[in-house]
């Protein structure tokens, strides 16, 4: 896609916006910005451009006048699509395009790419340790760590490029083709964004639209609507994987094994050589053999790796023992079935926190479990009474205004032998800038109890 000479609306200027200007202005382009922070408050942003070219910044949300002089319009991820710019530049027939898009197009390497509702950033940082443990040159980024558009402008010297894939980002893809692509799960989960579970799932779906003879898909076995998706793919060949069937072709749980079934392929990895805990990581695992299998990686050098690798932070990530009492961090647990994920990885009890701005979604899928496993449920943030009304009563329930209040609660709440958890089913915009900053105050507030111990009742101390 050439660039020099044509003008480019930008609209958010975070992490992946700047990198996005940085990028267009180098290639000659002249670029627009609009975000919905006045430009005082992108001091930072507007910093890192550096003078980098020709860049108009104080575009407001509702600024019409400047598609008429806009040849492209690159949203970053997150910019939803009812933003009234991109409503109005649809409307007039201006190409809009992701920064997935604009960046794959100059990727010179073959891509691996990961989407799904849970488990994306798990999976792929698997997938780039296993390929670099077996010798591969690996860059791996994308919706996670460094923005695709930050590596094309470097040499390209690895061998693979493995990135996490949103929803966002593949809401305005038209020729993103990667040689390998996966679906690992598809659950409510960003409806206030996408409308519907049918429209999130189809946008989730774009990860195949381009693929063909030569390029892999890899499919969750368990998933009705992954299975019917199989039979309407173009690439050349569709492999799953299953935790609960067993499967002529593909990998799934054989007892103590994992086992890896083809035509020429039979092998087993042992449940009890992987680190990460629960029915949900098994899958995550799974996924991420089958990819790197393709790739030429060896059995053992993939066992070593499952050896050692304990999983991403924020994600059900063990944060100390207090009292007698075990806390865990799953910050980036933030929809429903992230929670249902979370809680089978424990037979209880458990005092669960729930909580932040909603986004969507039922919890009343967690009644059984809440029954089964939970003694006492902390509700807390916005999504507070929203949370409450549709589950608070089926144990225990207990309301906090923010979360620090809520694990002050907990410790309160929590007996030696309980496991206190953080997966709040909810964004962490009404209190945090993400759900990194929520895990990590989680982290300090059990760090901090375990220093000063028990003194009276914990919610007192916390004023």
């Amino acid at each position: 896609m050439e660039m020099n000479g044509k003008t480019v609306l930008v609209i958010g200027l975070g992490k992946t916006g700047v990198a996005t200007a940085r990028f267009l202005l180098e290639r000659g382009a002249r670029v627009l910005i609009a975000d919905e922070k006045l430009v005082c408050e992108l001091g930072d942003a507007i910093d890192a451009l550096g003078g980098a070219g020709d860049v108009e910044l104080g575009i407001g949300q509702d600024d019409m006048d400047v598609l008429s002089r806009t040849d492209l319009i690159v949203p970053s991820p997150g910019v939803p699509p009812f933003n009234p710019l991109l409503v109005e530049g649809a409307g007039r027939r201006i190409p809009i395009v992701s920064e997935l898009e604009l960046a794959s197009g100059y990727v010179k390497k073959p891509i691996i790419a990961i989407t799904g509702t849970n488990g994306k950033t798990t999976t792929t940082t698997l997938i780039g340790e296993m390929l670099a443990h077996c010798g591969k040159r690996v860059f791996i980024g994308g919706n996670i760590g460094t923005p695709l558009i930050s590596y094309v402008g470097g040499r390209q010297e690895d061998d693979y490029v493995v990135i996490e894939v949103s929803s966002f980002q593949l809401q305005w893809v038209r020729n993103f083709h990667p040689f390998i692509a996966m679906l690992l799960n598809v659950s409510c989960d960003h409806l206030d964004y996408h409308g519907s579970l049918e429209e999130y799932r189809s946008i989730k779906e774009r990860i195949f639209a381009c693929q063909g003879s030569g390029d892999l898909a890899i499919l969750n076995a368990d998933d009705p609507a992954s299975v019917d998706l199989a039979g309407r793919l173009s690439a050349g060949r569709v492999v799953s994987f299953s935790s609960s069937s067993t499967l002529k072709e593909g990998i799934f749980v054989d007892g103590e094994s994992l086992r890896y079934r083809g035509a020429e392929i039979d092998e087993q990895y042992p449940v009890e050589q992987i680190r990460l805990r629960g029915v949900h990581n098994l899958e995550n695992v799974m996924a991420g053999i089958l990819a790197v299998r393709a790739c030429g990686c060896p059995p053992a050098g993939i066992i070593d790796v499952l050896n050692r690798f304990s999983g991403i932070a924020h994600r059900i990530e063990f944060s100390g023992r207090v009292d007698g009492v075990a806390y865990y961090d799953d910050s980036k647990g933030t929809n429903v079935d992230a929670v249902y994920r979370a809680l089978e990885s424990f037979s209880g009890p458990v005092v669960l926190l729930l909580g932040g701005r909603y986004k969507g979604g039922d919890f009343g899928i967690l009644a059984e479990l809440l029954q089964e496993r939970v003694r006492v449920l902390i509700v807390f943030g916005e999504a507070a009474e929203t949370i409450a009304a549709m589950i608070g009563g089926i144990v225990k329930t207990e309301r906090a205004g923010d979360m620090k209040e809520a694990v002050g609660m907990a410790r309160d709440n929590a007996s030696s032998g309980d496991t206190v958890l953080l997966s709040p089913g909810c964004s962490s915009f009404d209190e945090f800038k993400n759900y990194e900053e929520r895990g990590s105050v989680f982290k300090d507030i059990v760090e901090r109890m375990g220093r000063e111990g028990r003194k009276g009742t914990w919610t007192d101390s916390l004023q």
